[in-house]
């Protein structure tokens, strides 16, 4: 079987999820792309409800890309402090906020995203994955890289970009906008580090975890 049947038959057995969780919005509450890239740089190593959390009272301070660029790191700690890394934290989003100035000059592209201080690769497929602009990755976050390899996609590693690099050789390009964020869903749900609720997975009968458990 060559490479392209394999993708194809990868996107049939896991096309239950990507029914199942297509288009559904990412759990950071934003409101808007200025709001989604600044949560996301918070949520490196936090968690996506911390952020939720604070991002009221940072949002009523900061509106905009331009607020935030005319501000400086002591003006916003205050508002970031109970996330992990907020010193650090608070010096990327400055110096993103002076590069870009305004919230239209936002890049949506891989290589625009990953300029910026504190954009990897994840953090931009997410930004461009919510954004609905073309993808040019797979989202591979602390969900998917631990349920991939549980799945039988990929071999184990705790790398993202490793882990990125081998979903996108075993997966179409079609389906990369939405197959991160539906395996994330899975893993968040159903497919739990602990005690997985293999009996209303989707795609139990497809997924090699079962057979390691009998």
């Amino acid at each position: 079987m060559n490479l392209f049947e394999d993708q194809n038959d990868w996107a049939e057995k896991l096309s239950p999820i990507l029914t199942k969780y297509k288009g559904q919005k990412h759990p950071l509450d934003y409101h808007n792309l200025f709001q989604l890239l600044v949560m996301v740089v918070l949520s490196a190593q936090d968690s996506d409800a911390n952020i939720n959390k604070i991002a009221p009272t940072l949002f009523a301070a900061f509106p905009n890309m331009e607020s935030l660029s005319v501000s400086n790191v002591e003006v916003l700690i205050p508002h970031i402090s109970k996330v992990r890394n907020f010193g650090t934290k608070a010096n990327w989003l400055i110096e993103i906020a002076q590069t870009i100035q305004k919230d239209e000059n936002i890049p949506l592209t891989m290589d625009g995203l990953t300029a910026l201080k504190g954009i990897g690769r994840k953090s931009a497929n997410v930004i461009m994955r919510e954004a609905n602009v073309p993808i040019e990755g797979i989202i591979a976050d602390l969900h998917v890289i631990r349920v991939a390899p549980r799945i039988g996609l990929i071999p184990e590693s705790k790398d993202g970009i490793k882990a990125e690099k081998q979903l996108m050789q075993v997966l179409p390009k079609a389906i990369w906008g939405e197959i991160g964020m539906a395996i994330s869903f899975l893993g968040r749900e159903i497919c739990r580090p602990t005690n997985p609720k293999c009996g209303i997975c989707p795609i139990r009968e497809n997924c090699q975890y079962p057979l390691k458990t009998i």
